[in-house]
C-alpha cells in the first residue's frame, strides 16, 4: 500500500510553528523519541512531517549551496522516512474506513482487520528504521547546516527563482492532469504541489503568509483525492465485498467523496482568477535574472578567490561589448553575454576541488549541474566549454568544438580568448586593470587598460593570453596603458 497522510491537522499550534533548518531538525529527534514509544499516528505523522521539511529544505539548498552536508543529511533522512510510511498508510486506511462506514458493516470490518493485522506488522518495521537512524550524526549536522543557511537571505531574488522553478514544475503537472484526469496524474500534481508549498514555505516567508493556507488545502485536497484512489484499490485487491451491491455502493460512496475534493480542487485552479495566476504575478517576471543569480551563488560558495571571479566577469563583460560594438563580434546567439559573465564567475572553482588542471575540474562541475529554469542545457554545456578551453591549446580544433554549429563554434572560440585575456588582466599582486575600452583600428584591435603597464608580471600574462583573440580576430591585438 501506498496510503498518503489525510489532512489530519499538525499538533504544533501555528503560534508556536517556525521555520528554519535547525528548527525542524530539531524536531526530528524530538519526534522520534515520540514516536519511538508506541509508534501511534500522530507521532508517527508528526515525525514524517518534520522529516519532509528537512528533506524539502535541503533539496532546495543544494542546487544554492554546494556543501555536501545537504545531500548527506536528505539521504540520510530517506530510510526513516520510507520506513514509517507503509505504517502511516495503514493508519491513514482505518481512519477512513473509520469515516465512510459504520462499525457493523462486513467490508468496513474486513478492512479494519486487515489494517490492524498490517499495523502490528509494520511498527516492527519502522522500530527498526528508526533504530537504524544515526541520531548523533543528525545532531552534528544541525549546527553546521544551519550555519550555512544563515548566509542566505530569506526572500531574495534567488530563493523568488527556486520558487518559480517548482511553481512552472507544478503547472506542467496541473496540465497534465485537465488532459487525462488519470490517478497517477493527480498523484504527481500533489508531489509537485507540495515541493512548491514547502519551497515558499521555507524560502519566502512574507509570500507564505499570503498563500500559506490556499497552498495546504489545496494540497490536502489532493491528498485526499489520492487516499481514496488508494482505498478503492486496497479494498478491490482484498476481494472484502460480498456481492455486487456491496461493491457498487462503496464505489458510489468513494466515487462521491472523491468528486467533492476534485471539483474544490479545479473551483481554486481554473481560469483566470486561478491561484495559478496569482502565484505567477507575485514571482519574477524573467526568469533568466533568477537563474544567472542562482549559479553565481553557487560559484562563490565554491570559488576560494570571488573577487577575482567577479573582477575577470566585469573585464570580460567590457571586452565583449567592445568587441561586439566595434562590428568584430555578432551578439546574435541568444544568452550569449550571459553566458560568459556566467563563465567568467564560474572558472576558478575547480580550485576547490584541486589545484592542477582546475579548469577542467571547473568544467566537470558546471556540466554536473541542474539545468536552472531560464537557460537551456545548451547554455550550461556552452559555459563549461569556455571554462574548460580559457586555459591551454587554443580550442579550434578540439573534438567538442567540431560538434557544433559554426555559429556556436565561433561563440566558443572567441569568448574563450575574451575569457583568457580577462583573467590574465587580473594576476594578483596588486597588478590589476581596473577598467578597459576597446578600439577597432582596422590593421589591429586596441584595447586601452587602466592600470595597465609595458613591463612586469602583468604586461607578460597579457602577451601570453591575447594570442587566441588574434587567432580568432585574425588581426593583432594591442594593449595599451592608459590613464
Amino acid at each position: 500500500m501506498h496510503f498518503l497522510r489525510m489532512s489530519a491537522p499538525s499538533t504544533v499550534a501555528p503560534q508556536e510553528r517556525q521555520f528554519g533548518i535547525g528548527h525542524w531538525m530539531e524536531r526530528v529527534l524530538e519526534e522520534c523519541d515520540k514516536a519511538g514509544r508506541n509508534f501511534a499516528a500522530d507521532p508517527v505523522h508528526d515525525l514524517r512531517v518534520a522529516l519532509r521539511r528537512c528533506r524539502s529544505l535541503a533539496d532546495g539548498m543544494r542546487f544554492i549551496d554546494p556543501d555536501p552536508g545537504w545531500k548527506r543529511m536528505r539521504r540520510a533522512g530517506k530510510p526513516l522516512f520510507s520506513g514509517l510510511g507503509e505504517l502511516r498508510d495503514t493508519q491513514v486506511l482505518q481512519d477512513w474506513v473509520e469515516r465512510l462506514a459504520s462499525k457493523d458493516d462486513p467490508t468496513a470490518s474486513e478492512l479494519i482487520a486487515f489494517a490492524s493485522r498490517e499495523e502490528v506488522r509494520l511498527k516492527d518495521a519502522a522500530s527498526f528504521a528508526l533504530h537504524k537512524f544515526d541520531r548523533k550524526q543528525w545532531s552534528d549536522w544541525i549546527n553546521h547546516l544551519s550555519t550555512r543557511a544563515s548566509r542566505m537571505q530569506p526572500g531574495g531574488l534567488v530563493f523568488q527563482h527556486l520558487a518559480l522553478e517548482c511553481w512552472e514544475q507544478a503547472r506542467q503537472l496541473h496540465r497534465l492532469v485537465l488532459r487525462n484526469r488519470t490517478k497517477t496524474s493527480y498523484h504527481r500534481l500533489r508531489i509537485g504541489l507540495k515541493r512548491f508549498r514547502y519551497t515558499v514555505e521555507n524560502f519566502l516567508p512574507t509570500l507564505h503568509a499570503r498563500w500559506g493556507e490556499d497552498l495546504k488545502e489545496l494540497q490536502d485536497f489532493l491528498g485526499e483525492i489520492h487516499d481514496l484512489d488508494l482505498l478503492w484499490a486496497t479494498a478491490v485487491r482484498l476481494k472484502v465485498f460480498r456481492d455486487q451491491p456491496t461493491l457498487e455502493h462503496w464505489h458510489i460512496v468513494i466515487d462521491q467523496e472523491r468528486k467533492t475534493r476534485v471539483d474544490a480542487y479545479r473551483g481554486r485552479m481554473l481560469g483566470e482568477s486561478s491561484l495559478w495566476n496569482t502565484w505567477r504575478m507575485e514571482l519574477p517576471a524573467e526568469p533568466n535574472v533568477g537563474a544567472l543569480a542562482r549559479m553565481e551563488g553557487w560559484a562563490r560558495a565554491l570559488d576560494p578567490q570571488p573577487r577575482h571571479a567577479r573582477h575577470v566577469a566585469t573585464l570580460a563583460m567590457e571586452l565583449y561589448d567592445g568587441l561586439c560594438a566595434s562590428g568584430l563580434l555578432s551578439p546574435r546567439l541568444k544568452n550569449g553575454r550571459e553566458t560568459l559573465r556566467t563563465a567568467a564567475l564560474m572558472h576558478e572553482i575547480g580550485r576547490s576541488k584541486t589545484k592542477a588542471n582546475c579548469h577542467k575540474a571547473s568544467s566537470g562541475l558546471i556540466r554536473k549541474l541542474r539545468v536552472p529554469l531560464g537557460w537551456s542545457a545548451v547554455d550550461l554545456a556552452t559555459a563549461a566549454l569556455l571554462v574548460r578551453h580559457h586555459r591551454g591549446r587554443v580550442p579550434s580544433a578540439r573534438p567538442a568544438l567540431q560538434r557544433l554549429s559554426p555559429e556556436q563554434r565561433d561563440f566558443v572560440i572567441a569568448c574563450a580568448g575574451i575569457l583568457r585575456l580577462a583573467d590574465a588582466m587580473d594576476c594578483g599582486r596588486k597588478e590589476e586593470v581596473h577598467k578597459l575600452t576597446v578600439h577597432n583600428r582596422g590593421a589591429y584591435l586596441e584595447i586601452a587598460a587602466l592600470g595597465y603597464h609595458n613591463e612586469g608580471r602583468l604586461a607578460e600574462k597579457i602577451a601570453h593570453a591575447r594570442y587566441p583573440l588574434e587567432k580568432f580576430l585574425n588581426r593583432p591585438v594591442l594593449v595599451r596603458a592608459t590613464q
